[in-house]
């Protein structure tokens, strides 16, 4: 299992677009966001509420598959740990110091009545390591890393397969493949999915905050490390491909359930009885499940080809995943005043953010020395069709 899996470049892209979707989405629904619309809409909750539970485990289950297949090109834990680490390290100072930056003194104008310009904020206020007075009133930790918690959680997550790597071996594989044969491909995901739902979330939450988020690191780490068992196991893979199908409709029905539930019962109703709390649950967990399977199965079956649009968007992906948030953020600051209604705000954010990700990964590709700190690598073979991206891959 060497070869590349252009089925999942595919999906990964694909999953990438629904994030800039979903992330606008965040500026019209009325859930808590870094800035609101002035046109909340809560019917968008329902196209949001199908990405939510799957979008990131499906992102870290694919970054496992293209670590695994890093690790088998250089051969030692100690090199793909030095690998990953300036692939991922430095776009992440960068991206916390300079592109991140415009997210927090938008928050703080909408949110906290800050009233310097930018230029004061990153001068004199972004860099104080959580003592500017207004960040501290209005529960700031600064500077921050925002969305690219993402890349500090990949970043530890290849630590511990490097360790595992190191630790088992060859043997590594062979204990996936017991583990996960058979119904248990099907049954161990799902019930660590609902186990993790019940007990950890409703305790912890999700902060993305590295140190203090049990949760978010029992959801997401088993699905990396599952990828990284995954990439080298063609029956795993060929058995998704042929349920492809049945799960995705079991995703669906399992979609359904879960909007009974909240039209039901909504806004976690205390007194929904705990039986119907629960089957909500194990709808989730098999909608979570069955999503991410099916959409390998698909891909694996359907998506297997190459062409320069996938190489090109393979390499842009990461520069998109950086950017994408600080613009839909400054740009809707910017258009809020102008009263275009819900609609002329989608259009402008739709159009100015995709504009905007692709200029930033032109310019990212065109930096020389610095295209690291835009999430791009500065070697040449950075253009090879061959070569693995482990970052959100």
């Amino acid at each position: 299992m060497d070869q590349r899996h252009y089925g999942l470049d595919w999906l990964r892209i694909g999953a990438f677009g629904l994030l800039i979707f979903y992330h606008i989405g965040m500026v019209f629904v009325p859930w808590d966001f870094h800035i609101k619309t002035a046109h909340p809409m809560d019917w968008v909750q329902w196209p949001m509420l199908l990405l939510n539970p799957w979008r990131l485990g499906l992102l870290f289950l694919i970054s496992g598959v293209a670590s695994r297949h890093l690790l088998g090109k250089l051969r030692s834990p100690g090199a793909f740990v030095a690998s990953r680490s300036a692939r991922l390290l430095i776009p992440l100072a960068a991206g916390m110091a300079l592109w991140v930056a415009p997210q927090p003194w938008v928050e703080l104008t909408e949110k906290a009545g800050y009233t310097a310009s930018f230029a004061h904020f990153w001068t004199r206020d972004y860099f104080v390591f959580g003592s500017s007075f207004a960040a501290y009133k209005s529960g700031f930790i600064l500077p921050t890393w925002n969305h690219l918690w993402f890349v500090v959680y990949l970043w530890v997550y290849t630590l511990v397969a490097a360790a595992l790597a190191w630790a088992l071996g060859r043997r590594g594989q062979a204990v996936f493949d017991r583990l996960f044969g058979g119904w248990r491909l099907y049954a161990l995901p799902l019930a660590w999915e609902f186990a993790t739902r019940v007990w950890l979330y409703p305790r912890f939450g999700e902060t993305h905050g590295l140190l203090d988020d049990p949760y978010a690191h029992a959801a997401y780490l088993p699905l990396f490390l599952f990828g990284m068992g995954l990439a080298r196991s063609p029956a795993l893979l060929a058995r998704a491909a042929a349920a492809w199908r049945p799960l995705l409709l079991a995703a669906l029905a399992a979609y359904g359930a879960r909007m009974a539930y909240n039209l039901s019962f909504p806004d976690g109703d205390p007194d929904a009885p705990e039986w119907i709390t629960l089957c909500a649950q194990a709808a989730r967990a098999v909608d979570v499940w069955a999503t991410i399977l099916g959409l390998i199965g698909l891909a694996t079956a359907h998506l297997q080809r190459d062409s320069a649009a996938r190489r090109w968007l393979t390499r842009a992906v990461f520069p998109f995943y950086i950017a994408h948030q600080t613009i839909i953020i400054v740009v809707e600051h910017w258009v809020k005043p102008f009263a275009l209604g819900a609609a002329g705000e989608f259009a402008v954010l739709l159009s100015v953010t995709v504009l905007g990700c692709l200029a930033f990964a032109w310019v990212g590709e065109r930096a020389g020395m610095f295209r690291p700190l835009f999430g791009l690598t500065a070697r040449s073979r950075s253009r090879s069709t061959r070569a693995p991206s482990a970052v959100m891959a």
